[in-house]
C-alpha cells in the first residue's frame, strides 16, 4: 500500500434541513485495502458513500478520491466501479447489451465476454434483464461494477439474494481484483463477511464513527464468552459466571485462553463434565449490537 490514500475524507458534514445526517466524519482508505463501512439503520453510511461516489454534494468538509474531487467525474469516474443495491438496468436490454453499455459509459477497456465469464452469465448473454432471477441480476450488477478492473470498487450489499456457490464465486472474484491492485469499499448486513474479509471497519452510528479499526481491535473492546451446562450438585465454579434462563452458564472474559485453562483444570480435578462447552472470540455482530446499549 502506498502512503497516498485512495479515499481521503476530512470533517465531512451533510445536513438535510435540520437533520444532521453526517457529522464531522474523517477517515482514509489505503490503496489495495478492503474497507467495510457499516452502521445501524439511519447511521449515515449511504449518504457518506453517495458523497464519495460523487452523487451528492456535502454541506461542508473535503473528500478526495485519487487526490481529486469525486464531483470531477471526468477524472474520477473511469477509475471507479459501483455496485448499487439496485442497478436499475433497462428490462428490455439483454445481459450482454447491459454490460456493453456500462463499458461505454465508464470508458474502461474490457471485453463483455470476459466479464460475463467471471460471474457465470455467459449462457445468459442474450437473455433480457427482465427474465433474470434475483440472484442473476445481482451477478449482473457485480459484472458491470468490475468491468475494466477499476482501481476503486464500491460493493453495496453484494451478496444479497445469492446462493452459497454464487457468494463463494463473487468473493473469489473480489480476491482476484485485490491481487490486481483494486481497492474495495464494502457495505453489508452480513457481518460475518465483513469480519472474515475486511482489513479495517468503520462502524457508524448517528452520523459519526462509533468505532473504527481492524476486526481484532473492534472485537477486543468487548469480553469474549465461555458458555456451558453443568450437572447438578457441582462445586463452586473457579470464575465468576452468570446463569441464563435455560440453565447455561456464561463466563465473560478478557483473557479467554487463561480463563478457559482455569475452568478446564477445575472440571478435571472435580470430575465435572462441561456439556456443550463453547469458547469463541467476540464476534463483530456482538460489537454491532452493543451500539444500541451505549
Amino acid at each position: 500500500m502506498t502512503s497516498t490514500p485512495v479515499i481521503d475524507v476530512e470533517r465531512l458534514n451533510l445536513k438535510y434541513g435540520d437533520f444532521h445526517a453526517v457529522k464531522d466524519l474523517s477517515f482514509q482508505v489505503s490503496r489495495g485495502e478492503l474497507y467495510a463501512l457499516l452502521g445501524t439503520n439511519g447511521a449515515g453510511k449511504t449518504s457518506t458513500l453517495e458523497i464519495i461516489e460523487g452523487h451528492r454534494k456535502p454541506t461542508s468538509g473535503t473528500v478526495r478520491v485519487f487526490g481529486q474531487s469525486p464531483r470531477d467525474r471526468v477524472a474520477v469516474r473511469p477509475k471507479m466501479g459501483v455496485m448499487l443495491q439496485e442497478s436499475g438496468f433497462s428490462p428490455d436490454l439483454t445481459v450482454k447489451e447491459s454490460v456493453a453499455l456500462i463499458g461505454k459509459l465508464t470508458q474502461r477497456t474490457d471485453t463483455v465476454d470476459r466479464v460475463l465469464s467471471i460471474v457465470d452469465l455467459t449462457r445468459k448473454a442474450s437473455t433480457q434483464v427482465s427474465q433474470l432471477s434475483g440472484g442473476e441480476k445481482r451477478r449482473l450488477d457485480f459484472a458491470t461494477a468490475v468491468y475494466g478492473t477499476p482501481e476503486l470498487i464500491f460493493l453495496d450489499e453484494p451478496t444479497t439474494g445469492l446462493d452459497i456457490q454464487s457468494r463463494d464465486d463473487l468473493w473469489e472474484a473480489v480476491d482476484k481484483l485485490r491481487e490486481d491492485g483494486s481497492t474495495i469499499v464494502l457495505t453489508t448486513h452480513y457481518l460475518e463477511e465483513a469480519q472474515q474479509r475486511a482489513d479495517r471497519i468503520g462502524l457508524m452510528h448517528r452520523g459519526s464513527f462509533h468505532q473504527e479499526g481492524t476486526v481484532s481491535e473492534l472485537t477486543q473492546t468487548l469480553p469474549a464468552v465461555i458458555s456451558f451446562f453443568l450437572p447438578p450438585h457441582t462445586p463452586a465454579l473457579p470464575l465468576p459466571a452468570e446463569r441464563e434462563s435455560d440453565g447455561r452458564f456464561l463466563i465473560k472474559t478478557t483473557d479467554r485462553q487463561r480463563d478457559l485453562y482455569v475452568l478446564l483444570r477445575w472440571a478435571l480435578e472435580n470430575s465435572v463434565q462441561l456439556r456443550d462447552l463453547e469458547a469463541g472470540p467476540t464476534r463483530l455482530d456482538d460489537v454491532f449490537r452493543s451500539i444500541g446499549s451505549d
